[in-house]
């Protein structure tokens, strides 16, 4: 268990930021946010503002001297910030490689400049983009499909070129298709499964883009939290400067998806039993199918996924559902 260092975590007013903050505070860490609010909420960070081993920089992460404060007596990067979704780098990829490519390398060369211990990253199953094989290993990959996409392979290229030129530790993590509590539902650009249990509460019915077949490997927050302590800890030479795919190994239809977050919803409001969906034409730049073998990050990282996506959908759902009334976010 990490324990007593300082972690700068890129992003943190995020989805998986937030959770990582929360993570490594209770754990008695000292946690720096890095954020400027265009995608975080200042709510996933309002029960820590007071906490006294936690320190806010609102700032930028394009902005070369913000990152270099951000990284000061730093033990541990986790750099989560970036510009996601498929869809919106497809309408604004000047934007998308601005964030995720320009501002991974400040972050990084501000890493090396300080003499950052190790850098862990998000990367993407996005990745993969045409690679006809399944399950999807880390070594195979075939043409990406989006700009966001094309900035996540650029930026695990930047990685491992800066990790060879100036001996440092970076490692990668491809994250398949996360969820979970604090994920965005609000915005045009929102993943699937706050969009589907937000439409339920609702009483609407929910979007599927294409006809329900395509799949993908759901992964619950919590396995990611775990992926990013493990890429910490290790002390193996080989386990440092490559990428891991983190997810279930496993896949489900959309269709099915919303089958399940149905019924989970129904539980709670009787109402949603009867929702049907609404198929829309298929978003440019998405992949087909998903399907993770994570045997390397077994291997080397020790990652076995903890929480199952059955209990994780029926965990989230009773979350959506609490918060639905809440205005704070």
């Amino acid at each position: 268990m990490i324990e007593g260092k300082k972690i700068l975590i890129t992003g943190g007013a995020g989805f998986i930021g937030s959770n990582l903050i929360e993570k490594f505070l209770l754990q008695g860490n000292f946690v720096v946010c890095l954020d400027n609010f265009s995608t975080g909420k200042r709510c996933n960070l309002a029960q820590w503002m007071k906490h006294p081993n936690f320190t806010l920089i609102e700032g930028d992460i394009c902005d070369f001297e913000v990152c270099k404060k951000a990284v000061e007596g730093v033990d541990f990067v986790s750099h989560q910030a970036a510009l996601g979704s498929v869809p919106r780098s497809v309408k604004d990829p000047v934007s998308t490689v601005a964030v995720n490519v320009s501002g991974f390398v400040n972050v990084l060369f501000a890493a090396q400049q300080a003499g950052v211990k190790r850098l862990i990253y998000a990367s993407s199953s996005s990745v993969y983009g045409d690679a006809p094989n399944m399950p999807m290993v880390e070594n195979v990959i075939g043409r990406q499909l989006s700009p966001y996409a094309v900035s996540k392979r650029t930026d695990e290229l930047f990685a491992e070129n800066i990790a060879s030129l100036y001996n440092m530790e970076i490692i990668g993590l491809r994250y398949f298709n996360v969820f979970g509590r604090r994920q965005s539902s609000d915005s045009d650009y929102a993943a699937v499964i706050p969009r589907f249990i937000y439409a339920f509460l609702k009483h609407e019915s929910p979007q599927i883009c294409g006809d329900g077949t395509q799949s993908r490997d759901f992964t619950p927050v919590d396995n990611v939290l775990l992926a990013n302590e493990l890429a910490m800890e290790t002390n193996r030479p080989e386990a440092v400067n490559t990428v891991y795919n983190v997810a279930c190994g496993g896949a489900i239809t959309v269709s099915e998806l919303f089958l399940r977050l149905r019924a989970e919803v129904a539980r709670k409001d009787s109402t949603a039993a009867s929702i049907q969906a609404v198929h829309v034409p298929p978003r440019p730049g998405e992949i087909l199918h998903s399907f993770s073998d994570i045997s390397k990050a077994r291997d080397l990282l020790n990652y076995t996924p903890e929480v199952s996506v059955e209990t994780a959908l029926r965990e989230t759902v009773d979350w959506y559902y609490a918060q639905y009334n809440c205005s704070c976010c």
